[in-house]
């Protein structure tokens, strides 16, 4: 095996095995689940870790490339409407050839499938413009992010709360595989060519900016269609009794995820293909290795997608609805804040934003650090769900103070914890929480006999808010300590000069 590769999986068994030890020891110790249930988990961990391991492998060689391609050749353009176009064409693709924006649409049984995935594309479309323009003239990520969700939180007074808990999952489940790896590199590539003081800090928030537009979307549907009651459509219990019928349902489902991903990936190869004929800015052996790593980032998606909905999605229903049935339910807040804890590492997107984090600022922010503000960030939101599901808690009363909260902090921390806040909770609320979490809180709102549209629903928005808090406060505590490193008189650990001026200055 590629040294590379292996690392990467090995990389993946870390981050995978915590939350598949919680699962098996759950089902031992509180509440059981049927062993075919647990046995198709077990397999689908498997496929988990080599399909995480082989899609970053795969998204290192080609998406990473490609996106920092063609946003380095786009920033030195100085016609603002090839800019404009590019930006909307690029933005609308890669949103309708991501695999979670099909979940989400069978989820909405009240707006037509392709109705809502063009809405999606055309709101990501939209707010990618609206972030490179950003970055192109050095606009504050903070003033836009304050201005956007204040017209979200505004408009969301107006639509039927059923429609609300959708609105801001679709902001989190349309930056899912496909898309952040795509559009950070994107963004990265657009702000190395800016050399400028703020192109580290303007290297992120694309995909911050690119979740804005689903929950507008999502939002201004809602006033033109009548909710109806969600439907469950990933938590279908596959009933096996011998090994050769765990390798049948597996076998079963492959085709299908290995036709979705290989649609998915096909707009962008075209990309790639028109930008090679227009730009010829890769070699021979720099093509060869796009497209051996397309080949990797697909088998990585067929595996991970396959194991995640066949192995993982029913055993988060069974779970929740186990769990919230034990002695009174209470028992499901703890236990999904430790899943909410561990769960987040193993978000196959989370190494594409640890790797931008490194590369950005030279090791300098610790990745281990990032990781740990996020799990807890997660951890929060999973427990508020939950509570939400026992108490029937409106998702308004969280998600309004909880965004004013986050939005206010972006006007005191250093911008780049910003950008990399607004980034990772699109990132967080990936693959795993549309498949396991979502499953999990649909599982526990049946058992409590909640309304799915309203309670259940509103986990992914949870998952996608509260790193937002939780990494701009690690920005926070960077701050202070530069301010009394400053004051002692020594040497100050520096992300960049300008954002050591800029400490300083305030």
């Amino acid at each position: 095996m590629n040294l590379k590769l292996k690392e990467k999986v090995t990389e993946s068994l870390s981050a995978i095995l915590p939350i598949t030890a919680i699962v098996l020891l759950i089902s031992i110790f509180i509440t059981p689940v049927e062993l075919d249930n647990i046995v198709m988990f077990t397999v689908g961990a498997v496929m988990l870790v080599f399909g995480m391991g082989f899609f970053q492998f795969g998204a290192e060689m080609a998406m990473t490339p490609l996106g920092e391609g063609i946003g380095a050749s786009l920033s030195k353009t100085k016609n603002i409407l090839i800019t404009i176009i590019v930006s909307l064409i690029m933005g609308i693709l890669i949103t309708i050839a991501e695999p979670d924006l099909q979940v989400l649409a069978t989820q909405v049984p009240s707006v037509p499938n392709l109705t809502l995935i063009l809405s999606v594309a055309l709101g990501v479309g939209i707010f990618l413009v609206v972030a490179v323009l950003r970055t192109r003239f050095h606009i504050n990520l903070s003033v836009i992010l304050i201005v956007l969700y204040a017209a979200v939180l505004a408009l969301s007074f107006f639509v039927p709360k059923d429609f609300l808990s959708v609105a801001f999952d679709s902001g989190g489940v349309t930056t899912g595989p496909i898309t952040v790896p795509f559009i950070m590199a994107f963004g990265f590539g657009i702000a190395s060519m800016e050399h400028s003081k703020d192109s580290t800090s303007d290297s992120f928030g694309l995909v911050a900016l690119s979740s804005v537009g689903p929950i507008l979307s999502v939002l201004i549907l809602g006033c033109f269609f009548s909710p109806e009651a969600a439907i469950d459509t990933m938590t279908e219990n596959i009933a096996v009794a011998t090994t050769r019928d765990v390798a049948k349902a597996f076998a079963y489902h492959l085709p299908k995820f290995a036709r979705e991903v290989a649609l998915s990936l096909l707009p962008i190869i075209a990309v790639f293909a028109v930008f090679q004929l227009i730009s010829r800015r890769y070699n021979k052996h720099q093509m060869l290795k796009i497209l051996v790593g397309f080949v990797y980032t697909f088998i990585g998606l067929v595996l991970f997608l396959c194991g995640v909905n066949v192995g993982f999605a029913p055993v988060g229903s069974v779970l929740g609805e186990n769990l919230m049935a034990f002695k009174g339910g209470i028992i499901i807040i703890p236990i999904g804040i430790l899943i909410g804890y561990y769960m987040v590492k193993a978000e196959p997107a989370i190494q594409i934003l640890n790797a931008q984090i490194h590369t950005v600022t030279n090791g300098t922010i610790s990745e281990k650090a990032i990781g740990q503000y996020m799990s807890v960030g997660v951890a929060v939101s999973v427990g508020i769900s939950m509570i939400r599901i026992i108490t029937g808690l409106p998702l308004q009363w969280v998600i309004v103070p909880g965004y004013a909260i986050a939005l206010v902090m972006s006007l005191f921390v250093p911008k780049i914890f910003v950008g990399i806040a607004f980034d990772s909770g699109g990132v967080a609320s990936g693959p795993m929480a549309t498949t396991f979490l979502l499953p999990m809180a649909i599982g526990a709102c049946k058992t409590a006999g909640g309304d799915l549209m309203a309670d259940a629903f509103g986990v992914v928005a949870l998952v996608a808010l509260t790193p937002l808090i939780a990494i701009q406060f690690m920005g926070l505590q960077y701050k202070i300590k530069s301010r009394k490193v400053a004051t002692e008189e020594l040497p100050a650990v520096q992300i960049e000069h300008d954002e050591i001026i800029e400490l300083e200055e305030d």
